[in-house]
């Protein structure tokens, strides 16, 4: 280049310099470049590895730098160490600043890496899983702040676990790696927690990479835009405000009556199945909380009914009911949440909720009920009841909410029998489940819980096992899905959906129970009537909070103290339990003891779903 222009290029690179260096005083920062022998203990290393000639990510010299035009050439390769993802220059640092100066995005380098000695600390362990993911695909550009991201990346991208990239997928990725930074730049992703890494794994979670060829800048960024939401409570330790009862508005006079203005008075609803209602009583279920909906509210609503038939993409039905004019969009099933997640990024006008828990994603709010307390009472009953004191526990899979009705049920149990013991079976692993009660000497057994009528003189609920080997229901929690569809529904009409949404400035989990009507119990005509009595009181005290499940001195299986029963236990607390107490007798099954059809919803909703290996997508490089 002409020497005018190099002394220019050099002068800014030294204002550049000047600028980064009185920050750094500012900030208290060490202003130079990181020496490796000030900070690194050679008792520290396991071992070094020549990694040879690679192309080494010029951003991470920032703080290594110095802003000053060399006359060495810029051809040779750097020599410089790498030790836990951050190099140090041992020849070259000249080269490196003018490179960087000029924005090039890599740089040649002999490369030694020092091998940190193993250890619990994270920072080691995510460097541990780096170099695993580095093996195969020879990648540094790339680099997450949560454990667990390069297998999940592997998988995003639709490779094996132990899959090696070839020279093409990785110039591929790069490529599309290198936009996507471009993008996040420009919506301030450097002002983030997250790396632009955890940023991209978030992005492929709605979208794939193929749509970043096809998208033109403006739709990427305005992409990238949508998930930055998503990526900022993910950094939070709480991203989900549990809602457990309904709303009440905090309105003054005034401001109610310029919401009988401003705020709907007919709204468009739509409801998305996964199943008809005819081969699944769970969407049954919903379907009567539907009706109910419509029986309430029908004049001032407008409802549709959309189901993902096989074959049916569910995003084009979300995207049908947003044609048809629906504003609020209920998915009844776990299954949905991912298309959930896409509806409501494209179309961030239309309330979307899924029913399922604990899901971090502000733009999709979700709804379930607390079901433990139903339980709960049917364990104090089934343990008043019993004759041989062992009580049969039919679990449907460990996923949240569902240890929590366990354990409630046998604190109930040891409410009115201290010695009864809970044998406990998953229907996700045996398919025979009530034999083996009945081989283990239970004579009260809690089976699946009634969610319509027409099971409601089944064997489901707390039954007791006949000596002919029949069961006889006695008590069932149940859910009213009604219940909880008129009160969100009356909640957009009042304003306290808007007033919780800004109130919470998180992801909101609707998790109702008894004093909502959205959980109630339903005895059989078998049920005694002292027994009756029994519940009603539960029920009650439940109600009035006087009568709290957990407030009580609880000891896992494992001996560990959970509660010495001074006080309650959070609903985070009791959502994600994962433990189980002292008197059930069973364990709950890791993911490779669950049968095929039960895994699905494991990977969405289950106690350990960030430790199950990912599930691989399509090839998309």
């Amino acid at each position: 280049m002409p020497i005018s222009e190099a002394q220019a290029q050099y002068a800014a690179a030294l204002k550049a310099g000047q600028k980064c260096y009185k920050e750094a005083v500012l900030k208290g920062e060490y202003p130079y470049p990181q020496v490796l022998d000030e900070i690194f203990d050679e008792h520290l290393a396991a071992g070094r590895a020549e990694l040879g000639l690679i192309d080494v990510p010029i951003s991470k010299w920032v703080a290594l730098c110095d802003a000053n035009l060399g006359s060495e050439g810029i051809r040779d390769p750097i020599r410089c160490y790498e030790y836990l993802g951050r190099f140090y220059v041992q020849e070259g640092n000249k080269r490196v600043s003018v490179l960087k100066s000029f924005d090039a995005p890599t740089i040649a380098g002999q490369v030694t890496r020092i091998i940190p000695v193993w250890s619990e600390d994270e920072e080691i362990r995510l460097y541990y899983e780096f170099m695993d993911f580095y093996r195969l695909s020879r990648l540094y550009r790339v680099w997450f702040s949560r454990g667990g991201s390069y297998k999940k990346l592997q998988a995003a991208l639709g490779f094996e676990a132990d899959h090696v990239w070839t020279d093409e997928e990785r110039k591929r990725f790069l490529t599309a790696f290198g936009v996507f930074e471009r993008a996040l730049d420009s919506q301030g992703g450097d002002k983030l927690d997250q790396s632009p890494g955890d940023l991209f794994l978030l992005w492929l979670q709605l979208y794939k990479l193929s749509d970043i060829k096809e998208m033109t800048a403006k739709e990427l960024s305005a992409s990238i835009k949508r998930i930055l939401p998503d990526a900022k409570l993910l950094s939070s330790p709480q991203p989900i405000d549990v809602s457990t009862a309904p709303e009440q508005s905090g309105k003054g006079i005034l401001t109610k009556l310029i919401d009988s203005v401003l705020l709907p008075g007919h709204l468009n609803v739509a409801f998305i199945n996964d199943r008809t209602s005819e081969t699944s009583p769970w969407v049954y279920a919903h379907e009567q909380g539907r009706l109910r909906l419509e029986e309430v509210l029908g004049d001032k609503l407008s409802v549709q009914t959309y189901t993902a038939l096989e074959g049916t993409e569910p995003d084009a039905l979300f995207d049908a009911a947003v044609e048809d004019g629906a504003q609020v969009i209920f998915a009844t099933t776990p299954s949905l949440i991912s298309a959930c997640r896409r509806a409501a990024a494209k179309h961030p006008d239309c309330k979307i909720l899924n029913c399922s828990v604990s899901m971090p994603f502000p733009g999709v709010r979700t709804y379930y009920s607390r079901i433990y307390e139903g339980k709960f009472i049917s364990g104090a009953v089934a343990g008043a009841m019993t004759k041989t004191g062992r009580l049969g526990y039919i679990a449907s899979n460990p996923i949240y909410g569902v240890p929590a009705g366990i354990n409630a049920f046998a604190l109930g149990a040891s409410l009115t029998n201290p010695d009864a013991e809970i044998v406990l079976r998953w229907t996700c692993v045996s398919q025979d489940a009530i034999s083996e009660l009945r081989a283990e000497g239970c004579d009260m057994i809690a089976n699946r819980d009634v969610t319509t009528e027409r099971q409601a003189h089944e064997a489901y609920g707390l039954c007791r096992a006949e000596a002919d080997g029949s069961l006889t229901p006695i008590l069932s929690p149940v859910w009213n899905w009604g219940e909880f569809y008129v009160r969100l529904i009356q909640s957009i009409f009042s304003g306290s959906w808007e007033e919780l949404g800004e109130k919470s400035q998180k992801a909101v989990n609707y998790w109702w129970g008894l004093s909502s009507g959205v959980v109630d119990v339903r005895p059989s005509e078998a049920m005694p009537e002292s027994m009756a009595a029994l519940a009603d009181i539960l029920k009650r005290g439940v109600i009035s909070g006087q009568i709290d499940p957990f407030r009580r001195r609880i000891l896992t299986s494992d001996g560990r103290l959970i509660n010495d029963g001074s006080r309650s236990l959070s609903p985070e607390e009791i959502l994600h339990i994962d433990w189980l107490c002292e008197r059930v007798r069973g364990s709950i099954p890791g993911f490779d003891e669950l049968l095929e059809m039960s895994r699905p919803l494991v990977r969405l909703l289950g106690v350990y779903r960030e430790a199950i290996p990912p599930e691989k997508d399509g090839i998309q490089i």
